[in-house]
């Protein structure tokens, strides 16, 4: 037979006052031989409390003889907050919706428009039933500034907004092998931020004020036929980025724009190209001089430009203005293997018919 009731609660259930007051003394014992056993605080967890205001409000102060668990004094302030937290009834006029908010929002950070100009794209989308302190009350809750805190908008923002004729440069090391022992060569690259597009100049053992001049000569040949001239130049604090060479860069209407000190985030994409080349090609090679070494860098820039698929740009190579015509079907003899760095890299390119 199943058994429906606890042998406890049908004993107490049948007893007299005085027998449930021995119950009572015997448990309240029990408790306290167990509580002197478990050292130090004994902290309880939020559905524990419930269960300890539900059974022990009830019972007002004869809480304060029988609760060992916790003292007293913070049994009551539980009871304290709990009556604090309940919530009331919201006073005035109910709030907009998430959606309206969330779209508010939406506008604040992507154009960094004033109230005024949020509430007027609002009234050219039908929504009439709002007005300028409320949304300005919107976004001031998100913790988003005053329009003209957040017009200058984030670095990622500017360099999408002129990523056409935007331009960034870093140098990088390759230890070569020479005459003399090992010997640092150094290299400049240009990238253009939109295509992923780069310029890589010939190395040098020393990079002195003249050779960078004339390397920035070098770039200016190699954009000036180009429909979109750069305007700007993202460049670090190293030292090697003289004022000579900064002063040839204004002379041809490109601005250089020198980055905060310790900030290679913001030089990313060339830092990344860098950290490429690096991994892909130039650590697989022991560099025998300087031809060597160009030779490697120059075959590298050749397949990164014209073969290599980005994810940026919808996995075209940088020098690829259009995406190739779509196939149905395709035959392994109509796909050629193309090997660069005598096999290290290897591409594929559909044969023309």
């Amino acid at each position: 037979m199943i058994q429906l009731f606890h042998p406890l609660l049908t004993l107490i259930a049948t007893a007299s006052d005085s027998l449930l007051a021995r119950y009572v003394l015997c448990l309240k014992n029990e408790n306290r031989i167990l509580r002197d056993r478990i050292p130090g605080e004994i902290h309880t967890k939020p559905h524990e409390r419930t269960q300890l205001l539900k059974y022990g409000q009830p019972l007002g102060t004869a809480i304060n003889e029988l609760i060992t668990i916790v003292t007293p004094g913070t049994f009551h302030r539980w009871v304290r907050e709990e009556k604090k937290g309940r919530k009331k009834k919201p006073i005035g006029r109910p709030g907009k919706s998430a959606v309206l908010r969330d779209l508010i929002l939406k506008m604040a950070r992507e154009t960094g428009f004033s109230y005024t100009r949020i509430l007027g794209e609002l009234r050219k989308l039908g929504i009439s039933r709002i007005c300028r302190q409320t949304v300005k009350n919107i976004v001031k809750e998100a913790g988003i500034e005053p329009s003209p805190k957040r017009s200058t908008g984030t670095w990622d923002q500017f360099l999408k907004t002129h990523s056409e004729t935007l331009w960034a440069c870093d140098f990088f090391t390759k230890r070569a092998v020479t005459p003399r022992g090992l010997v640092d060569f150094y290299v400049l690259v240009f990238m253009h931020l939109e295509t992923r597009e780069v310029f890589v100049t010939p190395s040098t053992r020393s990079p002195d004020s003249a050779w960078v001049k004339k390397q920035a000569k070098a770039f200016v040949n190699h954009v000036a036929d180009r429909k979109e001239k750069p305007t700007c130049l993202i460049h670090d604090r190293d030292t090697k980025f003289s004022a000579e060479f900064k002063q040839f860069l204004k002379s041809n209407d490109i601005k250089p724009k020198m980055l905060p000190i310790r900030s290679p985030n913001l030089n990313a994409r060339v830092e990344r190209f860098v950290q490429t080349i690096k991994y892909e090609a130039l650590n697989h090679f022991i560099a025998f001089g300087k031809v060597h070494l160009d030779y490697l860098v120059s075959e590298f820039v050749d397949y990164y430009n014209k073969h290599r698929a980005h994810s940026s740009r919808e996995y075209l190579p940088p020098c690829c203005a259009e995406p190739p015509p779509e196939f149905e079907t395709i035959r392994p003899d109509e796909i050629h293997c193309e090997e660069h760095l005598g096999g290290l890299i290897k591409s594929y390119e559909r044969i023309a018919a």
